[in-house]
């Protein structure tokens, strides 16, 4: 009943993203991306914080000063604001493709960065699911293009968060590590908007209601993965994440009238297949390794 309950949750959370990036597309043709970032994140931390008060608990904490939450937050920062980038000149669908390959690169740098084991199986399924990445990005004789250079940066910056939260061992709640995060975005997507020569806008009353949208679409989505993965088998649970790219094909050609090819829908399986069987090996192996005997 936990792992129904969690992949339901994930599921959930998982539209929501996706329903994110679509809303987060359509306000680029009206405003900045720095914009953009800077007002969703200010009126998620305000949220937060007003969450944490409601509950009695400290809106500020010691951790928040710790060297490693500040990396993890740079690396979010990081990887949001060249995914938003990529996500103005990208189709969703393409986009949300080449983020399917964030759970491999993290698999590859808990080998390099954390002193994790992988064997020959696993490697053979990053090795994969990387051929699976070339065929949605095609690189050709003139190279990567920018705008999925962009989508790639930011898929190593999301990889990187991911693991420095892995690599954390401080007492920090899930939550008061988001808001940490926000908090960084809002001068992030200042200094972004300046950096692109745009100007900071006042918004129309559409424009205002879609930015309230994406803030509580962001929120609802995060406290549902939060709630996925508390309980049930957090292997089974997280591929349920992969459910993202199906919902980004179907809002990207329903709302966006996007196209993919089918190269694309390819190394789209190919990724997909990759990850799962990456998630479930990992599983298996340390349930393995839990049910050995430690040596005398």
């Amino acid at each position: 009943m936990e792992n129904i309950r969690g992949a339901a949750l994930m599921t959930l959370s998982m539209l929501g993203f996706a329903i994110e990036d679509v809303l987060i597309k359509t306000l680029g043709a009206y405003i900045s991306t720095g914009q953009i970032i800077s007002t969703i994140a200010a009126g998620a931390a305000l949220t937060f914080a007003i969450w944490f008060i409601a509950r009695g608990e400290p809106v500020f904490i010691r951790a928040h000063l710790a060297p490693k939450v500040w990396l993890r937050s740079m690396f979010d920062v990081l990887g949001t604001i060249f995914f938003l980038s990529a996500l103005m000149r990208l189709d969703v669908t393409i986009l949300s493709a080449i983020i399917q390959a964030t759970p491999l690169v993290v698999a590859l740098g808990g080998v390099l960065f954390l002193g994790q084991t992988v064997g020959w199986l696993r490697w053979s399924a990053i090795g994969v699911g990387f051929i699976g990445v070339l065929f949605i990005i095609r690189p050709g004789l003139d190279g990567v293009s920018y705008a999925t250079l962009l989508g790639v940066i930011g898929m190593f910056g999301l990889a990187g968060r991911d693991l420095t939260t892995r690599a954390l061992k401080i007492d920090i709640s899930g939550a008061h590590l988001t808001f940490h995060a926000f908090l960084l975005l809002m001068p992030a997507g200042l200094i972004l908007t300046a950096i692109n020569g745009q100007t900071l806008t006042l918004v129309t009353g559409t424009e205002a209601l879609t930015l309230i949208a994406c803030i509580a679409v962001v929120l609802l989505a995060y406290l549902a993965i939060v709630a996925a993965t508390r309980d049930g088998d957090a292997a089974f649970i997280s591929m349920f994440r992969y459910t993202r790219m199906v919902f980004a094909l179907f809002l990207g050609m329903v709302f966006l009238g996007e196209r993919p090819d089918a190269l694309t829908l390819i190394g789209v399986a190919i990724v997909i297949g990759a990850g799962i069987f990456t998630l479930l090996r990992e599983a298996r192996v340390r349930t393995t390794s839990k049910s050995q005997p430690d040596p005398l």
